[in-house]
């Protein structure tokens, strides 16, 4: 093991690293594509790795899957080894464990409608105020029913019964607005529409499963294969990200100062994040970041260009690799300036003109040192993982799913009682309930009655439950139900 446990290269012979202890103060790792962000990212998450540290990576590409495996000391590894100071470099995979939302290149990743909850649900549907605020008046009202919200049929039925019930329930709840319940229905609509419906079901992913650690002490890395996810669904991409991110907030206890951190987690393409959310989200985005390293917990974003973050957020990475940029535009050129005015300057170094001139494999480093101040941005040789740089096979990859401490958890979804169930078995108790009309009797009372609502006589579950059979009925016998082990505010029971 090398003296750096958290080794990023060394410039002019000097190593360069992060301090274990300033791991947790979050980072960046930002360049232009082919410029060798994700070497970068795959050093860094295996030393950390190594460290202990338990660590989630997405991988938008399908090329991070090496890193489970030992690399090839090749005469241009050993180089650069050399160059960087890693005479004794060992090649090595890392604990991996892959997921994957389709079930395809990994352990099929569910949340459930209620993991998930009304904030990010409203952001992945794309409402606006008043609907998301018509959301969180549904998951209220399922809450206090006791009616688990489990699937995006849950959710629909649910819509469609609050939406029936909305003068009973403004009572209780306030002014519920059909226009809000049809744009929510057609959203919903819109979401399996873009196949985000296998991603909410039972058994659902927990913290817990992240943060493991193998019989050597060695941090597993989580690799979601977001491939396919990202290029059909970013929206959905960027809330999972988004729901890890709270669940750690909200979940782990606080620690303090730690001689290292307890989980890593990295954004890739990190400007999704914040792309059309709402000021409000963008707002938590950033107060979680800030307090969420005295959890244990390190984030380091990965994007093109710094610029792609808030400057709240940008403001508090300690730790920062900038591999170069193109300077082809005006646009370009002030994308460079900006870039280069985050780091703290080097009186040795024009770092404008360097970022542009960085060679694949090298970068402009700063990181926090031991009192939690900035380096001097310094121009740095990164080192060569220790692993496989390339994506394994695919006869290497269901291998190692196969003997993954969770082979089969999640393999097969669960299909318990929850919402739709429930409105679904009222809306077929009320309907028989009622008594057999012919052809010729219900054409008569549909010309004296026309189209009225249900009889005076007809209880609360009884009339609307009618009406729901109709919303839901079609749906009956074409559906899979998926369940949750949680409750309807996004919380664990």
């Amino acid at each position: 093991m090398n003296a750096h446990p958290l080794l990023i290269g060394a410039a002019d012979g000097r190593p360069v690293a992060i301090t274990p202890r300033m791991a947790n103060r979050h980072g960046l790792i930002a360049g232009a594509t082919g410029t060798g962000k994700t070497i970068t990212l795959q050093t860094l998450a295996q030393s950390f790795s190594d460290l202990g540290v338990p660590v989630f990576v997405p991988d938008i590409k399908g090329d991070f899957s090496g890193i489970a495996a030992p690399g090839e000391l090749s005469e241009r590894v050993r180089e650069r080894a050399t160059e960087v100071g890693l005479e004794d470099l060992e090649m090595h995979g890392a604990p991996t464990v892959f997921w994957d939302v389709f079930g395809e290149h990994g352990h099929p990743l569910r949340l459930t409608v209620a993991d998930l909850g009304p904030t990010l649900l409203s952001r992945l549907m794309n409402l606006n105020e008043t609907q998301s605020g018509l959301l969180q008046l549904v998951f209220r009202v399922a809450d206090d029913k006791g009616w688990l919200l489990l699937d995006l049929k849950d959710l629909r039925a649910m819509v469609s019964w609050v939406g029936e019930q909305r003068q009973a329930l403004s009572r209780d709840y306030g002014n519920i607005a059909p226009a809000s319940i049809g744009a929510i229905q057609r959203n919903l609509l819109n979401l399996e529409a873009q196949g985000a419906e296998g991603f909410f079901g039972e058994p659902a992913v927990t913290l817990e499963d992240f943060l493991q650690t193998d019989e050597q002490g060695r941090g597993v890395v989580n690799i979601l294969h977001a491939e396919r996810l990202y290029r059909s669904s970013p929206l959905v991409y960027s809330t999972l990200l988004l729901w890890l991110l709270s669940e750690l907030f909200e979940q782990l206890p606080e620690v303090g100062d730690v001689d290292k951190p307890r989980f890593v987690m990295f954004f890739d393409e990190a400007h999704l994040l914040f792309k059309d959310a709402p000021r409000s989200l963008t707002d938590r985005i950033e107060q979680v970041v800030r307090l969420i390293r005295s959890k244990g917990v390190g984030v380091y974003f990965v994007t093109q260009n710094p610029l792609d973050l808030p400057e709240p957020v940008l403001g508090q990475l300690g730790n920062r690799i900038q591999h170069a940029l193109r300077a082809f535009t005006p646009r370009d050129q002030r994308a460079v300036r900006s870039a280069a005015q985050t780091f703290r300057p080097n009186p040795d170094l024009n770092t404008e003109q360097v970022i542009t001139e960085l060679s694949t494999g090298s970068a402009l480093v700063s990181v926090l040192d031991e009192r939690g101040q900035p380096t001097q941005v310094e121009r740095t040789l990164i080192r060569p993982p220790a692993s496989r740089m390339g994506p394994l096979t695919d006869a290497e990859r269901r291998s190692l799913i196969q003997q993954s401490p969770l082979a089969g958890a999640y393999d097969t979804p669960v299909d318990r009682e929850s919402a739709y169930q429930i409105l679904e078995r009222q809306a077929k108790a009320a309907l028989s309930e009622q008594p057999v009309e012919t052809s010729t009797q219900q054409a008569a009372r549909t010309r004296r009655q026309g189209r009225a609502p249900a009889r005076r006589g007809d209880s609360l579950v009884t009339a609307t439950a009618k009406s729901t059979a109709r919303a839901i009925g079609t749906q009956v016998g074409r559906q899979i139900v998926r369940g949750l082990l949680g409750s309807l505010t996004g919380r664990r029971r």
